[in-house]
């Protein structure tokens, strides 16, 4: 496991890091059951190839470099941490990126020895439904199993927040039957990925 504290997450070497590998943001298309290969769907074998075109070339796909609302993101992200952190008492510690088992994760902060955060920042109306249903939101699931599995921590508290609506703070361990599933999902990937660029590249020559 190989933590990088160095860098800024968005700098141009936070994106070579993550040139060419699945990152556990993107772990929830790999669970989508499809029609296509060993079971992956439209979106897996997207990523697939945009990952393909990465290696091939070097650089990062279509490589975002933020506007006003990703910047407002980063804004209330930070004040979400430090809300964090006064409720529950914490120091946190920000790093750029986790590899591990040939994937990437860029946790939005690490909590002592055994813990993580993920901040979300939601439209009030998406921070009503997150704190009435008082779960993590299914589509923020796998990112924070994954998490768990890259990071070997205990322990993810999902951190969504928006200015003048109640924090929401739902703490997660480790579920192992689903890091063995992503583990199997990412094994699978990475060969048929392999497979699809060697194709790639034999034809080209």
């Amino acid at each position: 496991m190989q933590i990088i504290t160095n860098i800024e997450q968005g700098s141009q070497e936070w994106l070579d890091l993550r040139l060419g590998i699945v990152t556990c943001s993107e772990l929830d298309s790999l669970l989508v059951n499809g029609k296509g290969e060993a079971g992956f769907g439209t979106g897996a074998f997207t990523y697939m190839n945009t990952l393909i075109g990465e290696r091939i070339t070097g650089e990062a796909a279509d490589p975002f470099m933020g506007n006003r609302h990703t910047e407002r993101g980063h804004e209330l992200e930070a004040v979400a941490r430090g809300l964090y952190q006064e409720r529950c008492e914490v120091k946190t510690q920000q790093v750029a990126i986790i590899l591990n088992h040939g994937i990437g994760y860029s946790p939005d902060s690490l909590v002592g020895e055994p813990g993580l955060t993920e901040i979300k920042t939601k439209l009030p109306k998406f921070q009503v439904e997150v704190i009435l249903s008082d779960e993590i939101p299914k589509e923020h699931v796998a990112q924070c199993q994954g998490g768990l599995w890259v990071s070997e921590r205990e322990w993810i508290d999902f951190v969504c927040y928006w200015p003048g609506m109640p924090l929401f703070i739902k703490r997660a361990y480790r579920d192992e039957v689903l890091i063995r599933k992503l583990s199997e999902r990412v094994k699978t990937f990475y060969e048929l990925l392999d497979d699809r660029m060697n194709r790639v590249l034999g034809i080209a020559a």
